[in-house]
């Protein structure tokens, strides 16, 4: 008989793995051991209690295959590897059964927590976030290889991200090396010109990309030599603009993505090159689970050989090689809990001073294990935040830079989301994307000039201040310092009466903060709970006039929201009282509604007040998901109620508004919204409740009237 027809087991760690193959091989396969290179396998059989991580290169590289306990796979593919398999390189461990049970290992891990070192990193929390809460204002900076071609890949526009690239367009590791590591050399990156744009720009700290979710490290890196030392620039680009920075008094600090690596083979994401979870095609995760829940056998992979190899020791060098003031985590879901608290373990027994952001590790009933938490992405509006967060928008809609993308906002949208930021008690980290020639794109440096100049007058009413007892006001937010209201005033009245409602306390003094001799204007008191101050009839700035309040005592304040009589008064539904069940939009651009609204005890409230009767057109801005979600909603104010049918607009993008005249007496109020009845999945997504004075919306009406008489064209 032919050997070649022959079968023989190799033993491999003491019967952990048996691989059986051809009996021709079997020679070279005793010398080459753990290697098994150039051997073809037709089956692998794993011992009970053990676990073989297969890899289709030599040094674990490449693709990777886990079989755990008595499993055995014929025929194993590997992605990128020969139609017959050809072993490179074998990983084996025993396993407990604490780490495959998903639930039962993050218990483990808070347990641990709780009772270890948590209770002391929340101890010095307050001295570890004092620097940031005064900052209230920061810099975002997303720059790596993926910059150099903006977005774009063989000519083509790229959807989503630009830092997203390398996943949107499926490069493998080899082409991204070439065609990104290979050709960077930034050679316009000057780290003085970067730190003083963002000091004009009054950003009080910077947060910048040390590896983003393709791997690569801007730094140079031995714990995990993937990395600028590859590159043209043979130098330390974070180093420079850490001590650039530092010169001018700006914190410093990293986005790392601890989660997310299309590099490595065992982490999550990359599931074009690897047979990995965590990536576009859902790999490992049922609808609505993921793969860390739906196959824990996994996470011993990403834990022993990602986590601990190079996610850790790369933290861990930043730290004792940098000293950051900051460390900024992303997308968590990607790893288990168990995985994201390890980490932050690892962070606080290296440095107790560091802040980490809310992104590490959050779950199973814990907002965050971190130091606070963030909003979604790109927003607009802010939904409800407790405690310190932190809003991070973008000057257009992506993070990395794209050539591509023209959407860049005016800096008045960043002006007024700062001052609505601190208002609630929250900081902005503004994104800007530089090219990768190094050059900070000149849109985005025209935006920096903008708010930096409005900084300089009105810095005092942002840096330092903490969350406003105020309710919103028809003319824009509050923010507060001490015994000292600054009023943020966006829509300036034209007769120059500025009605301030809902504070208690006498004023002392008030004055234009863009006043430099802070001449005082007058105020005086309208009744028990409202002030009026008589400012100029012409606003100081277009964006944001900023009126200083100080007054007598510790500030108290009435909470029910004084509607204007003379103007618009917005009631968004981030500001409303809503039922348990019901969910808030991520604040993105047309993102700013509540949804899941499928009960009919589920109710919206505002606590409103007027101090005379006033007529008013009440509009309600909604869209509905579905063609088929539709239903009757009842508004109700003090004794009204009105019933309304909801109809169904085209998608969700889109939204319809109910038109009614209500009446509002002098006094306070509830203006709630409930269904009558829900047809479909959900009633609707409510954006918000518009309250136009009569007497201003027949106004509005002449005028377009009067316009269409008069303009009539050629």
């Amino acid at each position: 008989m032919n050997d070649d027809y022959e079968t023989a087991a190799v033993l491999i760690n003491v019967l952990d793995i048996k691989i059986k193959l051809s009996i021709g091989e079997y020679a070279q396969s005793r010398l080459r051991a753990l290697g098994l290179k150039d051997s073809p396998i037709s089956a692998i059989e794993v011992a009970n209690g053990f676990q073989a991580v297969i890899y289709a290169q030599d040094h674990y590289a490449g693709d990777s295959s886990v079989l755990s306990g008595m499993i055995s796979k014929e025929d194993i593919e590997l992605k990128n590897s020969d139609p017959v398999l050809k072993i490179g390189s074998v990983r084996v461990r025993r396993l407990t059964p604490s780490v495959l049970e998903a639930e039962e290992r993050d218990k483990q891990a808070i347990k641990h927590a709780l009772d270890g070192w948590w209770p002391q990193s929340l101890a010095n929390m307050e001295n570890r976030l004092a620097w940031w809460r005064e900052a209230r204002f920061g810099c975002f900076i997303h720059w790596g290889v993926y910059s150099l071609t903006g977005g774009r890949w063989k000519g083509e526009k790229s959807q989503g991200y630009a830092e997203h690239l390398m996943r949107a367009k499926k490069i493998g590791l080899k082409e991204y090396k070439e065609a990104f590591i290979d050709k960077f050399n930034p050679e316009l990156f000057d780290a003085e010109e970067w730190a003083s744009l963002i000091q004009a720009a009054g950003m009080k700290y910077v947060v910048i990309t040390a590896k983003h979710h393709d791997g690569f490290a801007m730094y140079p890196s031995d714990a995990y030599p993937f990395d600028i030392r590859m590159t043209r620039l043979q130098r330390d680009p974070l180093l420079e603009l850490k001590e650039a920075c530092a010169r001018r008094g700006i914190k410093y600090g990293f986005y790392y993505s601890h989660a997310f690596d299309w590099e490595h083979p065992d982490a999550p994401g990359n599931d074009w090159e690897y047979t990995n979870p965590g990536g576009d095609l859902r790999l490992y995760e049922g609808e609505g689970k993921l793969w860390h829940s739906e196959h824990p056998e996994l996470v011993p992979r990403t834990a022993d050989y990602y986590v601990d190899r190079k996610a850790i020791p790369q933290i861990l060098e930043l730290i004792h090689k940098y000293e950051p003031d900051l460390l900024w985590f992303d997308t968590p879901h990607k790893l288990p809990l168990s995985e994201n608290v390890r980490i932050l373990e690892a962070i606080r027994e290296a440095s107790d001073d560091v802040v980490v952001n809310g992104r590490l590790a959050a779950g199973r009933g814990f907002p965050t294990f971190a130091d606070y938490v963030n909003t979604a992405d790109r927003v607009l509006e802010i939904f409800p935040c407790e405690g310190d967060w932190e809003s991070i928008p973008t000057t257009n809609e992506s993070y990395g830079y794209s050539i591509d993308d023209n959407s860049h906002k005016p800096a008045s949208a960043f002006i007024q989301l700062l001052a609505k930021s601190a208002a609630r008690g929250g900081n902005m980290l503004m994104n800007l994307g530089p090219k990768g020639d190094g050059e900070i794109d000149e849109r985005d440096v025209t935006i920096l000039r903008e708010i930096g100049a409005w900084l300089e007058r009105n810095g005092e009413s942002i840096y330092g201040t903490i969350r406003t007892p105020l309710s919103v006001q028809a003319w824009g937010e509050s923010t507060q310092k001490e015994n000292t209201l600054y009023l943020h005033v966006f829509e300036w009245p034209a007769d120059g009466e500025l009605v301030l409602g809902g504070l208690l306390n006498p004023i002392r003094k008030a004055w234009l903060l863009a006043d430099k001799e802070h001449k005082p204007l007058e105020a005086k008191r309208l009744n028990y709970y409202d002030w009026l101050i008589h400012v100029p009839c012409q606003a100081p700035d277009p964006v944001d006039s900023v009126v200083a309040v100080e007054v007598d005592g510790t500030i108290r304040v009435h909470q029910s929201r004084l509607l204007s009589e003379k103007s618009i008064n917005i009631l968004r539904s981030f500001d409303a009282e809503v039922s348990q069940g019901i969910r808030y939009g991520d604040g993105k651009k047309g993102n700013d509604y509540i949804c899941d609204w499928t009960s009919m005890n589920q109710r919206v409230t505002w606590k409103i007040r007027t101090n005379q009767l006033v007529k008013y057109r009440l509009g309600l801005k909604y869209s509905t998901v579905d063609g088929i979600d539709t239903g009757v909603v009842r508004i109700a104010i003090g004794n009204q109620s009105i019933e309304e049918r909801i109809h169904p607009t085209q998608n969700a993008k889109e939204t319809a508004i109910i038109n009614v005249e209500v009446v509002i007496s002098a006094g306070e109020h509830d203006l709630s919204i409930m269904p009558v009845q829900i047809d479909g999945k959900e009633l609707m997504r409510l954006y918000e409740v518009t309250l136009i004075p009569l007497a201003l919306y027949n106004k509005f009406e002449e005028d377009i009237e009067e316009l269409d008489r008069t303009d009539v064209g050629d």
